[in-house]
Formats: structure tokens, sequence, C-alpha cells
């Protein structure tokens, strides 16, 4: 069987300097640009920028917290809000919006008032991946801060910390950079904010210490065999296994400090919220077809932009999908090509819930040529060495579970030759329908093989 490409899985680490090899460049970045001094502090505009070319941020949003290096207080806010007041009792001519020494902010939603909103903000704390949505990669509040006193020049926050939703992401220092500059008056005149601290928060699956959202499962056309997910995917079972129908409830986040989100599955052998199957469908003289179908388990959650990546080598020739957007991604290290998946709007960009007869899904196939000095059906050349949906990695199957192909498969697989099959398929026919002719056969039967031979003739007419 083929090599998964296991360095792959080392995505998952404990540095702030790692990065996935999948997406090198990911990340994302918390910007704060002072642009007013008041007299006793400042007002930052603060910028979330999801650079992850396939990692978003999905419900109940983003959370952003810190530490103040002072004795800093938030006077007001806009485009978001900090969780708690705390104690303000020292300000008794003012009510400012948040007193803590370690604020925890979350995003507005789009219902937000106007008054509290500011440009590019309220989208309920979801950002999408920059390769699939640039103009939704990003949010934006401001902060009004102050008792600063006579350092109205203040010091960078300290201790940045991102959930998104949840843990995973560790965040190095708020660094003072060149100031953001940005363009008025159509680009003509440049305006440079006074001072900006940036910092860059990457991903650790280790970090995130999650159970398994999906699995991948295989099929091909020449093999009845079909390889599961792996049992126990994503958990064991542990209701009544009698029962025609169970459910499972999984907390996808831990914690006290951290909005609980439960999905209740549909209870399966791989107890999974996701299935992603691969089956392989065709071979054809210059090119092969792939299906790919993504599967909803999950009773209670729609997955909105929805997203998979698939690690693949024949994705170094054109791959033409019919029911997904699609890139391919630039990777580190891997010999394979990297294929990203994404909804059509309006269409199938929502993976809908599980009903309660048959489960949410969206599906495509793929047509992909072929590379003559690489393609081959053995050894599982032509299933995925990787998987991962919105992100998260996959549970593959194991490599000695992979549909085989069968005996004298080299011979009794090759592509057939189209041409030469018609022709042959239309001299038998000419050839049976002039012999029924001859030998007075029944007339409907005569008629059955005159119109086959009409279609052989005029396939459009289907």
């Amino acid at each position: 069987m083929h090599t998964l490409g296991l360095s792959s899985s080392l995505i998952s680490c404990c540095s702030p300097n790692c990065y996935d090899p999948l997406d090198p460049y990911g990340n994302i970045t918390v910007t704060f640009d002072i642009h007013q001094w008041t007299n006793d502090g400042y007002v930052a505009r603060v910028t979330i920028q999801n650079y992850h070319q396939y990692r978003h941020v999905d419900q109940p949003g983003w959370k952003i917290g810190w530490t103040w290096a002072d004795n800093e207080i938030i006077l007001s806010m806009s485009g978001a809000f900090a969780t708690e007041q705390g104690n303000c009792s020292d300000f008794k001519f003012q009510s400012p919006h948040s007193c803590k020494k370690d604020p925890v902010i979350v995003d507005l939603g789009p219902d937000a008032s106007p008054q509290n909103m500011t440009d590019a903000c309220c989208r309920g704390g979801l950002l999408s991946s920059y390769t699939i949505n640039p103009a939704n990669s990003f949010s934006f509040f401001e902060v009004a801060v102050g008792n600063l006193g006579m350092n109205a020049s203040g010091h960078a926050p300290q201790d940045l910390t991102l959930w998104a939703p949840g843990p995973g992401y560790t965040c190095g220092l708020l660094e003072d950079v060149d100031p953001t500059v940005s363009l008025e008056i159509g680009g003509r005149r440049q305006v440079q904010v006074f001072r900006t601290w940036k910092s860059t928060c990457t991903y650790s699956t280790f970090l995130a210490n999650k159970t398994p959202v999906c699995c991948v499962s295989l099929s091909t056309f020449y093999n009845p065999k079909i390889t599961p997910c792996p049992d126990c995917s994503c958990g064991c079972r542990d209701a009544d296994k009698s029962k025609a129908l169970c459910i499972s409830q999984i907390n996808q986040l831990q914690g006290p400090d951290f909005i609980k989100s439960q999905d209740i599955v549909h209870c399966s052998d791989h107890m999974c919220p996701v299935r992603v199957h691969w089956h392989v469908q065709s071979n054809y003289v210059g090119h092969w077809r792939v299906k790919v179908t993504v599967s909803n388990y999950n009773y209670k959650r729609n997955y909105s932009n929805w997203n998979v990546v698939v690690q693949h080598p024949g994705f170094s020739q054109k791959a033409t999908p019919y029911s997904f957007n699609s890139s391919v991604l630039p990777s580190a290290g891997f010999s394979e090509k990297v294929a990203l998946f994404w909804g059509i709007s309006y269409y199938n960009e929502e993976l809908l819930q599980a009903g309660e007869n048959q489960v949410g899904s969206v599906t495509t196939q793929i047509l992909l040529e072929k590379d003559s000095e690489s393609f081959t059906l053995s050894n599982g050349w032509a299933l995925p060495r990787r998987v991962y949906f919105n992100g998260e990695n996959c549970e593959m199957p194991l490599p000695d579970t992979f549909p085989m192909l069968p005996n004298a498969a080299s011979s009794s697989l090759k592509p057939v030759n189209n041409c030469f099959f018609i022709l042959q398929i239309l001299f038998f026919l000419t050839f049976t329908s002039q012999l029924i002719n001859l030998l007075g056969f029944d007339k409907q039967l005569s008629k059955f093989c005159l119109s086959l031979h009409f279609l052989i003739h005029n396939p459009l007419s289907f």
C-alpha cells in the first residue's frame, strides 16, 4: 500500500513558532493601532486577521483576552464588548466599560445597534479562511483606554490569549512594529497611525486536545469492498447497542472558561459528527474520476462555510470538480499536492444537520487528468493520503484495509478504447438486426435491435 505521509501528522506541536506544513504561513494576527491620544490614554483599533488557507473560526466565534501592563481601564468600546465590567468603584464620575485587569473581549453580532458598531465588525466572531473569502477573514473593534495618568503613551497589553472558539492557539508578545499606513483620497494620500503593536497566534492540535471530529471511508469501482471509517474514530459508543437508533453527546469545548458546545451525533461504528467518503468511480484513457461525499451525522449543528482539504499526488494535474469550488494550496516539504474544496454560494455552502431518517450531505464528482508517468490504480495510489475537514485532521483507515486490486487486474482494468468498443457494438447490432429480418423472428425483437442500432448512431437522442 502507499505511504500515508506520516510527517503530515507532525502539525501537532506546542511551540508558538510551529506551523502546519499543509499551511506553512497560516496564523491569526492581532494588531493594535493607536490612532488617537487622549488626556490619560488612547483610542486603538484592534484587528483580528485570519491568514489560514483553510482553517476558519466557526461558531460560537472568537474571544480574545489580555492583561494590562499598568492600571489601564476600558472607557468605551465599539464593534465588540468586554464580558465583565469588573470593580469600577474608584471612578465616581464616570462609568467605564470595563475595569478588569484581565478583560475578555467578544465580537458583537450582526444585529448590534448602529451606535455600537464600527467598520468590518459584528460578524458574531466568525472569520472565514483567507483563501476562501478574504473579505470576511478579518474583524475590527475600537477600544478607548484610560487611567494612564502621565504615562499617556502606554505599554502593550501582556499575556495575549485567543480562543477561536476553543483552545489551541498560542500568541506571541505584542511588540512594537512599524506603524500601520492606510490610504486616503483614492490612494493618493498615506496616513500613518501613531503606534502599532502586533502579535501572531499559531494553532496546535496538541494544545487544542480535541477528540477527532471527522473520519474517512474509501471505495473503488474495481473492488466491491468498502473500507469504512475506523471503529470509534471519534469516541466509542456508550449507548445501548440493542436500540435501532441511539445518540451520543460529545462536548467539543471543555472547561469553565469556554462556551459549551454539544454535538448530538447519530450512533455509528465510528461515532464521528462528520464522515468524508472517497470513491474511485471510473478510469478513462486520459482521465480518471472520483466522487467525494461529506456527510453530517450531527442532529443539532449545520456546518456553514465548510471546507475539505485532500492531500493526493493526483492534484499535480488538472482537476475539475462539478459541484464544489476548489483551489490547489502551496505546501512545504510534500511531493503530493494539496487541494482545498468548499461549497458554492447559495447552493451547497452549508452542510445541513442530520434528519430523522438520513444524514445531511454534500457531494461532487471530480475529473482528474492523468500523468502517464505516475498514474496507477495499484498500491492504493488513487486513494487520499490525508483529509481535513474545517482544518481538523480526519481519522484515516489503516493502509492494509484499503480496497485491493483484483487478481490479473493489470490487464482487466486497462481503460477501454471507446471508439473501437463502439464500432464492435455497432457491427454486432447491425448484423443481429439483419439476421432477425432474414429468419423472420418476432417483430418486436427486431424493432428492439433496430432501436439500439439507431441510438448508437444518434447518441444525442437520449
